[in-house]
């Protein structure tokens, strides 16, 4: 093990911060195999419900969750992610030689196509610090629970994956510590410039990171909007008044238009994603083996901001998207959020809107774009392009359609401060304009 007290690369190199995570990639043994759901260890499916749930009770169960809605067509049934717990999302803050650097470390998760992504200082569930694995402590957690050191600067309850979660939330948060934090071999400190940079590469910074890395300030001008912050706030209000979603859990067997085999379960259409398990070595982790259940979307997802300069100041389309496990049913999601191969057998104005403007974009439109992988710890292959695109008055009008507004990234960003206003593919957004991997 090894402690460093400074950071260790300059800020204008990626070279050394690359290599330092193929390191830490070659020093540990990390494999995940997909298996049967009788081989998993702990874990067995309920012989009156059929959930999918672990022996202690903890951690997370996969039920069944029925959702009806007034205004959004038929009911629907699916498996959804149960994991009341509210985890830590927390990254160190410390200037070195007056320049704030960030202190992430290189997390294997099972989830992530090439496992080992940079995550927060601590990402952490309750199971995960309460030790429900009988595995070793979370480093520095120390800083973001109880009686800690250090000036915190954010401290929010955020949403995870509306669609996936039932009511998920995870706090974060910033601290700003002044002493002497050695970074174990696993962690590294990190400028803001080249955590931009390596933004602009897929699958490199992980989700957790930058949900708590769109907590940031803005770091331009506010600039003037048309709709100013009571204006949009008085609008999101009335999107949440409008939409009536009733989502409930129920038994997981026979859940309606969905499937259970000996290695998954599927939906009948094979659209939307799969539950499967698998098996699971990390040499880096609290526990070193172990055993779970994830879910595996069915395609690569594209999400997209909108954008267009308005009185010469940037603006982004937000939509007010409703999705069935969050706890305030709508929350300020990306222009585009969608799996294109779900929505493949429709036409006309069944698609979705604005999804073809997206995925028709010439190379000139395009401002920002990456691949990032969602929640590795839960998802298995989940990853989305993430675009921002330049729109003109005819793709994207100033007057747009119901559900949708222009908002500018100072005020979207002033909402972080809040709970549950964005959601976490918007934040994924937003985190690429806080650390400047892309200027509008």
């Amino acid at each position: 093990m090894s402690a460093r007290t400074a950071p260790p690369a300059p800020a204008e190199g990626l070279r050394d911060v690359l290599d330092w995570l193929e390191e830490r990639r070659a020093a540990h043994r990390f494999e995940v195999e997909p298996i049967a759901f009788d081989a998993l260890d702990g874990w067995s499916f309920d012989p009156v419900t059929g959930d999918l749930g672990h022996r202690s009770g903890r951690f997370f169960t996969v039920r069944g969750l029925h959702v009806t809605t007034k205004d959004a067509g038929p009911a629907w049934h699916q498996p959804i992610i149960v994991q009341p717990e509210v985890g830590i999302l927390g990254i160190l803050v410390k200037e070195f030689d007056g320049v704030p650097h960030f202190l992430m470390q290189a997390k294997m998760e099972p989830g992530n196509s090439n496992l080992l992504q940079i995550s927060p200082t601590v990402q952490a569930t309750r199971s995960n610090y309460t030790k429900a694995h009988k595995g070793a402590d979370v480093r520095y957690l120390e800083y973001f629970r109880g009686a800690r050191q250090g000036r915190v600067l954010a401290d929010v309850l955020q949403s995870e994956h509306g669609s996936w979660f039932f009511r998920k939330s995870n706090r974060n948060m910033l601290v700003e510590v002044e002493g002497d934090v050695p970074a174990h071999e696993d962690f590294r400190w990190l400028t803001l410039q080249q955590i931009g940079r390596l933004l602009r590469r897929d699958n490199v910074i992980n989700m957790d990171a930058r949900t708590v890395l769109a907590c940031l300030p803005w770091p331009g001008p506010g600039g003037l909007a048309p709709h100013q912050d009571i204006a949009l706030l008085s609008w999101f209000t009335e999107e949440r008044s409008a939409h009536e979603v009733h989502a409930r859990t129920v038994p997981l067997a026979g859940l309606p238009g969905w499937r259970r085999g000996a290695r998954s379960i599927v939906h009948e259409e094979g659209r939307y994603f799969d539950v499967v398990a698998v098996s699971v070595q990390a040499g880096s982790r609290e526990v070193a083996h172990w055993t779970q259940p994830l879910f595996e979307p069915k395609g690569l997802g594209v999400t997209a901001f909108l954008t267009r300069r308005i009185g010469g100041v940037p603006h982004l389309l937000v939509h007010a998207r409703v999705e069935a496990g969050f706890a305030e049913t709508v929350e300020l999601g990306p222009t585009v959020q969608y799996t294109p191969s779900n929505y493949a057998h429709l036409t006309g104005s069944d698609r979705p809107l604005f999804l073809d403007a997206v995925l028709g974009a010439g190379p000139a439109a395009i401002r920002y774009e990456a691949r990032h992988s969602e929640e590795g710890g839960r998802f298995r292959n989940a990853e989305s392009r993430y675009l921002f695109v330049e729109a003109d008055a005819v793709a994207a009008p100033l007057d747009p359609p119901p559900g949708y507004l222009w908002a500018t990234p100072y005020q979207l960003t002033a909402l972080l401060r809040h709970n549950h206003y964005l959601n976490v593919q918007a934040r994924t957004l937003l985190s690429c304009l806080t650390t400047g991997a892309v200027r509008l």
